[in-house]
């Protein structure tokens, strides 16, 4: 097994999946880099999720005015949001097969959506079943349940969206981030889709969406060259089978799973032109560039966090969920609350001295409660253990001295390993 096979299949875990759990990274180098391909791209039933139970998450109804029934309603809505966040983490971390989940995560950040402005967590489980059930389907699919999605809608303003005073906000979107691409339509376009777009409501406590046709500007519009009247299913088809949409989303893949500086190869595109996000999946995952050196990522917090609770069989519901959320969130990232519309920051923005400095806390908390095993018990070979144990094609000389330096104490090197270069970033 070559250095660069061991790369690849390295990239193929971290990347497309959530990272090796113990046994499995070593298990796919010894199968060669065309196994350790179809067992990363499985997305066949996952026996392992069918034991995580759904989260209940209830429509909780407006918040009472008595003072003491309110602190205990925003509780709830707290709570809620908390079991949520840590049942899909669960997810993460438990998944035999955790394509589909690595899918659903890219998805999240992709028609990123808010609790801090939507409040309350059945909208966004609503969401969340959504992304995962259309994760690897057809993207025109997806477009079309994501326009009318309740979360969605009230996030980006599209419920007070109505004719004769149209809110472009959520229009704007739709073209610029998930669907065409910065510089693919005009002002004018955008104006066109909000008219498109109006008379849907939402109940906010439960994301239900409905059509008020009185509320809806049913006159045509011209958009992206074509005049006719549109509602938000023909106005999502319309916009998705434009060139530009194959474009997009075949970047942004790109850009999340393989590289952030080095642009796709044209032909990947072609893989996309009926929209067929699995095919596309594939091709990303298979092309020649996936071994090619240099091509590093940074993971994000939630990454880091799930990629270094797989290793240590560590199950987040069973952390204590107000530290877990602290710490991820001083790092700068927790499920269900991206910043902005745009989603995370990513790659080297994740290199901060504070978001370090949380990390080996977090770190510290995860190797407690874990299992380090894996590591071994013969100081001789424990650095090379720690390699085959996370997944990591080669440490640098100055990361295996320091994990050298550390061989007494395997709790210790459990730490700096999962705080290492080389598992902090996917080189």
């Amino acid at each position: 097994m070559t250095n660069a096979d061991r790369l690849e299949i390295a990239r193929l875990v971290h990347r497309f999946g959530f990272g090796p759990r113990p046994g499995e990274y070593l298990a796919l180098v010894h199968g060669g880099v065309a196994h350790a391909r179809r067992e990363v791209l499985r997305s066949d039933r996952d026996a392992a999720l069918a034991k995580v139970a759904d989260p209940h998450i209830t429509d909780l109804g407006p918040a009472p005015s008595d003072p003491a029934a309110s602190n205990a309603y925003w509780q709830s809505v707290w709570d809620q949001y908390m079991v949520l966040a840590t049942w899909w983490l669960d997810r993460m971390v438990l998944a035999d097969h955790p394509l589909v989940e690595r899918m659903t995560w890219f998805w999240h950040g992709h028609w990123a959506t808010s609790i801090g402005k939507v409040g309350f967590a059945l909208p966004m489980k609503i969401q969340n079943q959504t992304l995962r059930q259309r994760a690897l389907g057809n993207f025109s699919d997806m477009a079309r349940e994501m326009i009318l999605d309740g979360a969605l809608i009230y996030w980006l303003d599209g419920e007070v969206n109505v004719v004769g005073a149209p809110n472009e906000n959520l229009g704007r979107e739709f073209m610029e981030l998930f669907t065409l691409g910065v510089g693919n339509f005009t002002e004018d376009d955008v104006k066109a889709a909000a008219r498109g777009l109006t008379g849907y409501r939402v109940v906010e406590t439960s994301g239900r969406v409905s059509f008020e046709s009185a509320r809806h500007d049913h006159s045509p519009v011209r958009l992206l060259g074509t005049t006719r009247s549109f509602d938000a299913s023909s106005l999502s088809d319309f916009v998705v089978a434009h060139d530009a949409t194959a474009t997009h989303i075949t970047n942004r893949l790109w850009f999340r799973f393989v590289s952030t500086t080095v642009p796709p190869p044209r032909r990947l595109v072609k893989t996309f032109a009926k929209r067929n996000i699995v095919s596309l999946v594939h091709a990303i995952a298979t092309d020649p560039a996936v071994r090619r050196p240099g091509l590093s990522q940074v993971k994000s917090p939630v990454e880091w966090f799930v990629s270094a609770c797989r290793a240590l069989r560590v199950t987040p519901s069973r952390l204590d969920s107000g530290d877990l959320h602290w710490l991820l969130g001083q790092m700068g990232q927790f499920p269900f609350d991206p910043p902005s519309v745009g989603g995370w920051p990513f790659d080297e923005a994740w290199l901060t001295a504070s978001s370090a400095q949380y990390r080996f806390s977090l770190a510290d908390v995860l190797v407690h409660h874990g299992n380090v095993t894996p590591l071994g018990t013969t100081a001789s070979t424990m650095v090379q253990a720690a390699a085959d144990w996370l997944g990591v094609a080669q440490w640098s000389e100055r990361t295996a001295r320091s994990l050298r330096a550390a061989v007494s104490d395997p709790r210790q090197l459990a730490t700096l390993a999962i705080c290492a270069p080389e598992f902090v970033v996917s080189v």
